[in-house]
Formats: C-alpha cells, structure tokens, sequence
C-alpha cells in the first residue's frame, strides 16, 4: 500500500496500488480480522498448562487481535481493569498482555520473550522472510524485534510507501504462521548504523526545528509516517506489547521528554493496545518517571564494544546489572531490547572484519555473557543482530559499509554460523524449562547467600518461589581468563542441603566457560532432577514419555541425580548408575563422544552426549491439528515436540496419522536420530519416506526411534557458478566533456538552509545536495565561471561524510580527488578543504569554463547530527566569483525519483544511473567490448561503466548462498555494483574492507537471465584493474522453495 496525505494527518487519503491496502485507521479490510471484544470464556482452548504455571498465573484474558507482539502503545478505550489478586500490572488498556516484577503475562501465560534482532529492510525479498523466521524458531527463540525504516517508507513528504519489501503485512503473517512474536520498533529514529538513523532525509533539510524535540515542524514531520505504521499493524496485535518509540535517547532536556510524551499520545490516541517501551542506551535512568516515561523500561548493553581488531581479548562482563536493576526500576520484569549479539565493523584499512566480530563473541561469549545476562534476572532479551543482513543502496550511516553481517549467528548470506549451535542449547533449555521464567534472584558466592569451595567460580542463584526449582549460574569469577577452575558448590533440595557433586571430583568450567547447575527440576508430565551438574538441553514430553536430554564436556566428568521410574531396557554403557531411596545418582565420565541412552523405560527416556552433539540436534514444535488460536505458538497452541539430530536445519516437523514430515535442508551426508512419539511409523524427508537402521535404533530406544542416512542429491555437489564475461562498457562521465549542457540540471542557487551547519565560505549560496532533494550516493556540482590570466586556483570544502571521495575536474581536465578517510573508525575525515591549482592549458580564458565535482555521499550522521551537510561548504575562485552552479543527483530527487519497487535509496546521480544503465533489460549491444579488469580506457580518472549478463538454472528446493567477491586489493578505485537492478555493494578500493558482497536469491533469478553492472570511478589518473568473480559458498538441499523476484527492468520513461 502507498498512500498520500496533504495537510493534517487527519485528511490521510488511500491511494491503492495493491490488493492489500487497508480501508481505514484501524480496520482490517474484508477478509482481515479486526479488533473486537471476545467473551474470555470463549478463549481459554489455546491456552495449554505448562508445568506449575497453571497455579499461579490467572487463564482470564479480553479482547484479542490476530497477533503478534508489537511495540506501541494503547488505544483510548475504557480503562480494563486487571484480575484482582494477581499481582500483575498492565497498561489499563488491555489484559492481554500483563506483567510483574518476573516477566510478561502473555493471555494468561508467563512467558520468557527470547528475541533475536531482524531488520527486514536489509533482507529486501519478502520471500526470504519465513527462511529467518525458520531459522530463529529452529534456535529455541520465540520471538523478533524488528526495526522499521522511516526513511524508506516515507521516502517524501506526505507519501507513505509499505509496498514490496517495505511492507509489514508479510512479515506478520510469516510469523504468525511460524509461530514467532514480533516486537516492532518504529522509531522514527531507529541508530541501527543506518542513514540518519533512519529519519527520513526529506526531513533533514525541510524541518527547520531540531529533530526529535517538541518542535512543532518536527511534530507535524512525524506524523504520516507513524499513522502509516498504527494502520499497517492495528490488526496484527497479539495484543501484546513492547515498543520502542524512539531509541536510544535522553529524557533531557524537556524538549525530548515532551517529544516522547507527542509520540505517546498519537499510539494513545489510536487502535494499538500493546504497551510502550523505550531503551535506555546506558544505565541512564530514561523513561522510567516523568514526562515521556514508558510502561517497560529496557537497558541496552553491549559489553565488548564495537572494535573486533583483538578477538581473544575480552573485556569483563558487567557485574551491577541485577543491582542497577533493583535500584531503578524493581517492580517492572527485567527487559534487554538490545543485548550484544554481534558487533559492527567500520571502513578502513584496519577494520578487522566480521569474521573476527564472530570470533570475538562467538559461543563462549554466548555462553558466557548471555548467561550473566540471566543471572541478574532478566526475562526479556532481544540479542542485538541474530540476523544482520546488508546495508545495500544509500542504507548505511557513514561509520559502515555495505555488509551488516555484524558476527551475527546467522551470516549475510543467511548461512548459520559457529554461533548457532550455542545460542540453541540455550534457546532449547529456555523452551523446556518454564520454571525459569519466575525466579527470585537469590544472592551470589560473593554476598554469602551460595557457596563455594574454590573462590574463583562465581555462582548467582535463582530460585521459582512456586515450585523452589533452583538454577544455580556459574561461570569464573575473572570472566576474561582462560584457566580451567573445579569446584563443589552447596545447595539447597526438596531432600535438604549438601554440596554437589557428590560422586565426582567437582564442576570444571573450562576458561571462558559457564553452566547451569540445576535442582529441583522438572521434565515431562512427573518426573525429577534433583540435581544436574550436566547441562539440560531438552525436558519434556514426547509421546507420553517424560524426555531428558542432558550433555557436557568430553574433557570433564558430570553427574546428575534424579528419578528414574519403568523398567530399564536399554541403559547407558560408560556411565555409572548408583540407585538409593528411588532416587538414581548418574556419573557421566570424561571421554563420552556421541549420543548415549542413561535411561529407556515406557515411563521415560534420558539422554546424554557431548556438547558438540547436543548442538546438532533440533526440537522443532508439532502445531496443533485443530483450527486453535496461535496453533503454531509455543505453550499456546502447542506444547509438543520431537527430537531430531544431523541434519543441517530441521525447518519443521507434523505428524499426520502415523507419519512424521521433517522438512530441513542438507548440505551433507549425516545419520538423522528421531525421537517421536511411538504411534510414528513412517519418517519422511521433504516429502521422500526414508528407511531406517534397524540395529542403529536399538541401540538408542524401544520405542519411538528413527536412526537413517540421509544424502543429498549429487546435484548438491554439481553447482558451478557461471564465469562473468563479454563486459560491454561505456563511459559515464559526459559532464566533463566540452559542450555537454546541465540546462536540465538543478539550478544550486539557495541561499538559505535549515541544516545548521553553515557553509564556510563562498558567495552565500548553499550547495548540500539535501537542500536539493539530492541526499543520497553520487552527486554531481558543475559551477560556472569565467577565467582570466590571473585565475590560478579554486578552493572548495567538500563535506561527504566518513570514508567518502570527490573528484574534482576543471573543463575536461583532471585536478585532483579529495579523500575522506576512516581508519576502524579512527581518523575519521568527513569533510576537507583543498585548494586545486589549474594546470596550464586547463582554462579558457575570456569564456566560460567549468569546475565539475563528483561526490560521494556515504551516508547522513546518526544522533543529533542527521542534518548532515553533505555537498560543497566552501567554494572561492583565487580571482574572480563563480556565476551559475547546477546540481544533479538521481532523477526526480525524492519527491518523483522512478524506481518505485527499489525506493529512494537505490540510485544516485552518475550518468548511467540516470540513463538507467544498471537496470535489467537495457539495450548495451551498441557498446564497446573491454573487459572489466581492463579498467577505464588510457588509464584516466573517471568513471565507467560495465555491463554484463548470465544465466542460472537452479531447480526449486536448493538454497545456494552466492557472492560477487572483487580483487582484495588497495588500488585508487571506487566501484557500485548493481545486479538485476539493484545497488548491491560499494567497493572502496583505497580504504576496503569489504571485497565480497553476498546478493541474495530473489534479487538474483535463481531460474534466468541476471544483469550485473559495475560503475568504476578511478579516482587518479592511473591504471586500475578491478576484477570480480560470482562465487558460490554452499549448496543446501531444501530451502523454502520458489522465490519471486520483483527486478523492473528499464524503461525509457523519465530516463532519455
């Protein structure tokens, strides 16, 4: 749907341009559930007992909306007022969604929100959505949080653009149909290393009060926009809630506070029922009182910072989060919107790159930090990215480049990572273990209230008041080392205190390491642990049996005990089992490599490996049958699953009849173990049965096991990309040629601007490409003037931001470049101001001669600076003033620029950009053949640019993960790849990092004909000789099927 709008937002009209399009504030259109009030009786089927959580939380809910978990705020209905005797806290909007000091009260259900950060604007195919979504479900994590882009949704004024990749509808039905909740962050400032943090760039040049106050413009700015997102998510609220309404931001001065309260009153005013929240960038007390104060508060925390360079170098963890806690906020649940999950990397020469990001917080910082995160209690965590994408187009802030891969634990190419395996053991034991989700903190080794005999292992206990489940945190109490520490550690059961372990030597955590010593357990429908040194990945059900599934290291023993009830029939070799008083002691010595069965009886199975193992095995949810409310949510539709382990994803999993369908992807041969309920008597791996290994399941369980091979298809191994040949070129500097007109042009002749940085010198004209509607990429100044003998030089300031270039020519000849600079965000040099002197023979004297500069824009500041003045700051002739200056950035700036499926960031201003060069389907035939390594003709600085095509025949069910990978050389080039289209990467040659740029199916034709152009900018009168190959990293067999693409190929119109 896009929309205009003139005036006040109230006078919001629909221009429809697709099917979807919603009819009015708040109401779905025909076919859409809308809000309504719901008997609660008629809901109590969806919500399933989970554990011990039936008896202290309240089944009574109201009003419901299909959905999802966004983060606004509540509508101006009559205040609902909540169950008595409960405790819980609301928003006096709504009861479904409720909380206490421990957690969310989702319908009725206490539920721990484990979140991981997805931005869908940097995965810019729609229907690659669901492939995340998959994967974040496969990790034990329940929900997203997602940031929207004001920028591109409401790319100028009074348009509001939520079609295509832009749009929140596929998103949320996605998700409701996997099963996750989304937090929707809005912004309108969002950071995320993103152009102006998000804020649209129209804004930055025609808002003349500051932004993110209560300036009245700014006010009147936001407006659109926000009724746009309220509109597009009304109908998609669980109702549950969490918003950030802005990000990042201090409550002083008053102007903020009372911006805060505006935003507020617009979600009050409207039909979103979920409540507010906001992030607080440090420990700074915001939003929790006062004017703008919101119903959650949340802290963000990232505790390695934001240089990889040294990946084995760590900084501690953060020691006073339960403490801060307390002081601030101690009657509201714990909430993290943004937790460390990967780090940004920065332009230059230095920057270390991502896969040291991965590195520096891999698995251990994983284990390690997330679990220091739970030790202080939090029960809302979103970790910041799990899924980074790519800044393609004009996305990035100046501090980043194109990739935003971020170290995430699902890569850019949408590859899981060495970090995947970890945060799913964590995922599965926060699924299994309800318990954990109200938990008074205790105390810790160091306050007396847990003890320890080594003092180098540091312990936080928690304890369920309800059940007295106890989880005890350890991890080392010098977080950083890498020594190994034993220990026997004190603790309290149902059967009295002592110290475990009982029959080993102690608990080991190996260097940068930490565990979860459990007692008081439960797993199933009635079964015990009364402790465990050994690592609970999975507890539950599975068909009528109660299911253990515990792993530790080979290099260290564990023990657990716990109930043991039926009549063994296969028992673990290797282990010791010592019976007394019905309860079992299970000694697990160093050296167990695999999986093991402890425990096969009808009544029960427990499991154990090592840890590598663990993390290659699944639990993906059986939905309910029956046409329930949020079938495919966790404890809400479903409280059922099966264990699978060796394939490399298991998207899915349903059980029809007596036929379990696993639907996964491969990229390898590994044995699949199931544990499914017993009435499962056919297996089948996307849609094809298997055969199962008989004597390898008789070894694992009697009842309810699968052990089969499974293979990809040879033609996993037959992939080859495609050679980029036949570059035809063509030159994309005519500006600079003698008689080429800019009568078309802009005429650069403000001499007012609402950024407040002024121009440092000149005439008083204002040349920031903004002010022009020229925000973003490549931007073109021609200034006029007449010579004479004594004209000698001109002096410009050319301010582009970190990392950026302008190339300066005089007539037809080279002057010089002027070079931004970023070293790992060190140096950092955004604008310069250079005198060019004029060659002898450059100028015509006594006629018109012409200064042509070629400026990259790298983006607008971030945090109080988004009024960037990107353009010309400072502009003198030596002798002599300058008559008419022009401009030109892409065609129709931001109010009318043509590519209306890629948006307003894709494009600049280079010839060929406006000529529509890189678009798919323009006619090149008639253009030179050379070859891209070949550079721009008689080594001259310029830019150029190459055209090439390739076909692709990939057959549905295969994802293969591609890249276009450059010279990983520094030579004095700049270079914008495009493919089918679209502004895929920026190559800086001089600074790098970045030499591979992942493009993702959907952008590419899995199944056609694919265009990639390269405009090479050669930024020095010398030869460059890029060169770039197609690369392909993998092949899985599997995927999620067809993907539509959505390239439009050129036209002529507005182009010629």
């Amino acid at each position: 749907m896009r929309f205009e709008t003139s005036g006040e937002a109230s006078n919001t009209t629909l221009r429809q341009e697709s099917e979807r399009g919603i009819n009015a504030l708040g109401n779905a259109k025909k076919g859409k559930t809308t809000l309504e009030a719901v008997d609660p009786k008629l809901l109590q089927s969806d919500m399933l007992p989970l554990s011990n959580l039936a008896s202290s939380i309240s089944p009574k809910r109201r009003g419901l909306s299909w959905v999802l978990f966004v983060i606004l705020s509540a509508m101006a209905e009559p205040v609902v007022d909540i169950p008595a005797g409960t405790g819980f806290t609301g928003n006096g909007r709504t009861n479904d969604v409720l909380w206490d000091k421990y957690s969310l009260i989702i319908k009725g259900q206490r539920v721990f929100i484990h979140s991981g950060e997805f931005h869908t604007f940097r995965l810019p195919v729609p229907g690659l959505w669901p492939d995340i979504l998959q994967k974040v479900k496969a990790a034990g994590f329940n929900a997203i949080s997602v940031y929207c882009h004001m920028a591109l949704i409401n790319p100028s004024p009074g348009v509001v653009d939520f079609n295509d990749y832009r749009a929140l509808e596929p998103l949320y039905e996605a998700a409701r149909q996997i099963g996750i909740w989304i937090v929707l962050r809005p912004g309108p400032y969002i950071n995320a290393e993103t152009t102006a943090g998000g804020i649209a760039h129209w804004i930055t040049s025609e808002v003349a009060g500051e932004l993110r106050t209560n300036a009245t413009d700014w006010h009147a700015a936001w407006q659109d926009y926000v009724q746009g997102i309220i509109t597009e998510t009304a109908p998609y609220q669980v109702t549950q809630g969490g918003p950030v309404i802005d990000n990042e931001y201090s409550q002083k001065p008053a102007a903020h506070a009372e911006y805060f309260h505006e935003l507020e009153t617009v979600y009050l005013n409207s039909s979103i029922v979920v409540p507010l929240t906001a992030n607080d960038w440090g420990e700074n007390r915001a939003w929790i009182n006062g004017t703008g104060a919101v119903n959650i508060y949340g802290l963000d925390s990232y505790p390695q910072g934001f240089d990889c360079s040294n990946p084995d170098v760590w900084k501690p963890v953060v020691t006073n989060y339960h403490s801060y806690h307390e002081s601030v906020d101690p009657g509201q649940l714990w909430y993290f919107p943004e937790f460390q999950g990967g780090s940004m990397d920065a332009w230059g020469p230095t920057a270390p790159g991502y896969d040291k990001c991965r590195i520096l917080t891999g698995a251990n910082f994983e284990n390690v930090f997330n679990l220091n995160l739970w030790a202080s209690n939090a029960k809302l965590i979103n970790y910041y990215m799990l899924y980074g994408g790519t800044s393609w187009g004009a996305l990035p802030f100046p501090g980043v480049y194109t990739s935003y891969d971020y170290g995430s634990a699902i890569a850019e190419n949408r590859e899981l990572t060495v970090k995947y395996p970890e945060l799913k053991r964590q995922g599965l034991f926060l699924r299994s273990s309800p318990d954990f989700y109200k938990t008074d903190w205790v105390g810790n080794s160091t306050g007396g209230m847990v003890s320890v005999s080594n003092p180098a292992a540091f312990v936080t206990l928690l304890r369920n008041p309800d059940s007295a489940a106890s989880f005890y945190i350890a991890r080392q109490g010098n977080s950083t080392t890498t020594d190994v520490t034993t220990f026997k550690l004190n603790v309290t059961t149902s059967i009295g205190n002592f110290e475990v372990p009982r029959c080993t030597s102690g608990i080991t955590l190996g260097g940068r390491q930490s565990k979860i010593i459990v007692t008081d357990y439960s797993f199933g429908c009635s079964s015990k642990v009364l402790y465990s040194t050994a690592q609970v990945l999975f507890a539950g059900q599975i068909g009528g049996r109660d299911v253990l599934f515990l792993y530790g290291d080979p290099t260290s023993e564990s023990e657990a005990s716990l109930t043991l009830n039926g009549t063994p029939r296969i028992q673990g070799a290797g282990v010791s089992l010592v019976s007394s008083n019905g309860v079992a002691s299970v000694t697990f010595p160093p050296g167990i490599q695999g999986l093991i069965t402890v425990w096969d009886s009808s009544e029960q199975l427990v499991l154990y490996s090592d840890t590598d193992t663990a993390g290659i095995f699944w639990s993906p949810e059986i939905s309910a049958n029956d046409p329930v409310e949020f079938a495919n949510y966790w404890q809400f539709g479903t409280n059922s699953s099966i264990l699978v382990g060796g394939p490399y994803l298991v998207r899915n999993a349903t059980i029809t009849g007596s036929t379990l369908a696993l639907r996964g992807d491969l990229n390898d041969s590994v044995q699949l173990t199931v544990i499914a309920p017993d009435d499962v008597k056919t297996v089948t791996w996307n849609g094809i049965p298997i055969s199962a290994d008989v004597a390898a399941v008789s070894n694992l369980t009697i009842q309810g096991g699968f052990v089969a091979q499974l293979k990809p298809s040879p033609k996993v191994l037959s992939f080859t990309p495609p050679a980029l040949t036949n570059w035809r070129y063509a030159d994309s500097l005519p500006e600079i040629c003698s008689g080429y007109s800019d009568a078309n042009w802009t005429p650069a002749n403000h001499t007012t601007t609402k950024i407040p940085f002024k121009p440092y010198y000149g005439d008083g004209r204002v040349l920031y490409g903004c002010d022009y509607e020229y925000c973003e990429n490549i931007i073109l100044w021609r200034g006029h003037f007449n010579a004479t003998e004594n004209t000698k030089s001109v002096n410009l300031s050319i301010n582009g931001g970190g990392a950026f270039a302008a190339t300066i020519w005089v007539n037809d000849v080279f002057l010089n470049t002027s070079y931004g600079n970023s070293t790992n965000n060190l140096n950092i040099l955004e604008e310069t101001d250079d005198k060019f002197h004029f060659p002898l023979g450059s100028l015509l004297y006594g006629q018109e001669n012409v200064i042509t500069i070629l400026q990259d824009n790298m983006g607008l500041n971030e945090s109080h600076s988004e009024k960037s003045p990107r353009g010309v700051r400072g502009f003198m002739l030596n002798t002599g003033e300058f008559g008419e200056w022009k401009v030109q950035g892409k065609i129709g700036g931001y109010t009318n620029y043509l590519d209306k499926v890629r948006g307003v960031l894709n494009e600049g201003g280079l010839y060929g950009e406006r000529m529509g060069w890189h678009l798919p389907g323009f006619d090149t035939s008639s253009w030179v053949m050379r070859d891209l390594s070949e550079g721009l003709p008689n080594a001259t600085a310029g830019v150029g640019f190459f055209v090439t095509t390739f076909n692709l025949s990939i057959p549905d069910r295969f994802d293969v993960p591609m890249s276009f990978v450059f010279d990983n050389t520094f030579q004095p080039y700049r270079s914008q790849l495009y493919v089918n289209g679209w502004m895929m990467g920026k190559r800086v040659s001089n600074l790098g990092p970045q030499y591979r740029f992942p493009v993702q199916q959907g952008i590419l034709d899995y199944n056609g004909t694919n265009t990639v152009a390269v405009a090479l900018w050669a930024m020095e009168p010398t030869a460059v000789t890029p060169t770039l190959q197609l690369t392909i990293e993998c092949v899985y067999e599997g995927g999620i099927g067809s993907i539509k693409t959505n390239n439009p190929p050129w036209s002529p119109e507005g182009r010629t």
